[in-house]
C-alpha cells in the first residue's frame, strides 16, 4: 500500500504549522508518505465559484498524477482541498464523457481509482494503532472539537458519519487524554474561503462559535482545517472588537494535540506561530 501525500497550498502559506506538527507525529510513528510529484494547487476556493472547467481539471489533474506515481491511497490534511478532489471524483465518475474530456485537457490518465483520505480518516487508520505506548503526557482540557462545513458536507457524496454531529475527532481527543464537550456549533460554517472578500461574514460566523465553545466551557478549540484555523484564530482581534467580554480561547490543530501528548516539544508542532497564544500545560 503506497500512500501519498497532497499538501495543497494552505500547508505550504498558511498554515505551516499544521505541516510541521503532522510530519513530527507521523516521522515519530514511522509512517512513510510520498508527496505527489509536480502537484498544483485544488483551485479551492476561487476556481469553482468562478470557471467550471478549471475547478474540475485542477483537481482531476493532482489525482491523475497520484495514480501515474502508483498510489494507492491520498492524504489531503486541507479540509478544502479534501472537499474538492472528492467533489470533482464523483463528477467524474458519474460523467463518462467528462471524463474521456479531462484525460484530454490534462494529457494524463485519470480514472479516479484512488482513494482520498482527509486528516481525521488518515490518524484513524495510520496513527492510532501506533499510538499504544507513545502517549507520555496526557491533554487534560476541556476541548471543543470544531469539524466545519467541508470535512462532512455535502453528505451524499462524503458519506462522513453523524454529519450533523460527527465524533472522529472527539475519539481521537479522549485517546489523548481530553475531554471532548457536547456544543451546537461543531459542524457550523466559519465564513470559509470569504475571509478577504467578507470579513465582516467571518467575524460574525466566527465570533457564534467561539462564544458557544466558551459558553460550554471550552479551554481550547481543536481543528483539522486551514480555513477553519485561519478564521477563528487570525480574525480573533476583530472578533473581540465587537464583543464587551472578549474570548481568549486558543484553536490548535489536532497534529499539534497528538504531537503535545506525545512529547514532541511545542517549537516543533509550531505552536509558536497561532496569533492567539496557545502555551499549553500537560
Amino acid at each position: 500500500m503506497k500512500l501519498g501525500f497532497y499538501p495543497g497550498c494552505s500547508m505550504q502559506g498558511s498554515s505551516p504549522e499544521y505541516n510541521e506538527s503532522l510530519m513530527a507525529i507521523t516521522k515519530m510513528l514511522d509512517v512513510p508518505m510520498e508527496v505527489i510529484s509536480d502537484w498544483n494547487c485544488c483551485g479551492a476556493t476561487a476556481a469553482h465559484n468562478l470557471n467550471k472547467s478549471l475547478s474540475l481539471v485542477l483537481p482531476a489533474r493532482i489525482i491523475a498524477l497520484a495514480e501515474q506515481q502508483n498510489m494507492d491511497e491520498i492524504l489531503v490534511p486541507c479540509a478544502a482541498c479534501y472537499n474538492r478532489l472528492c467533489m470533482v471524483q464523483h463528477e467524474l465518475q458519474a460523467s463518462p464523457n467528462k471524463k474521456q474530456k479531462i484525460n484530454e485537457e490534462i494529457q494524463l490518465k485519470y480514472t479516479g481509482d484512488i482513494r482520498i483520505l482527509n486528516i481525521l480518516q488518515f490518524i484513524e487508520k495510520y496513527l492510532v494503532p501506533s499510538l499504544d505506548g507513545k502517549i507520555v503526557n496526557q491533554f487534560k482540557h476541556k476541548v471543543a472539537c470544531y469539524y466545519g462545513c467541508l470535512l462532512v458536507r455535502p453528505q451524499n457524496i462524503l458519506h462522513a458519519e453523524r454529519y450533523e454531529d460527527p465524533m472522529g475527532m472527539d475519539k481521537i481527543a479522549s485517546l489523548l487524554g481530553a475531554e471532548p464537550l457536547d456544543w451546537a456549533y461543531k459542524t457550523e460554517c466559519c465564513g470559509a474561503g470569504l475571509s478577504v472578500s467578507r470579513t465582516d461574514l467571518v467575524v460574525k460566523l466566527s465570533g457564534e462559535i467561539l462564544e458557544d465553545a466558551a459558553l460550554r466551557g471550552a479551554e481550547v478549540i481543536l481543528v483539522a482545517c486551514p480555513m477553519c484555523h485561519s478564521n477563528l484564530d487570525m480574525r480573533r482581534k476583530a472578533i473581540n472588537k465587537q464583543r464587551k467580554d472578549p474570548i481568549d480561547i486558543p484553536v490548535i490543530y489536532i497534529t499539534q494535540v497528538i504531537g503535545l501528548a506525545m512529547g514532541i516539544p511545542a517549537k516543533e508542532l509550531g505552536l509558536s506561530r497561532h496569533f492567539v497564544p496557545a502555551n499549553m500545560e500537560l
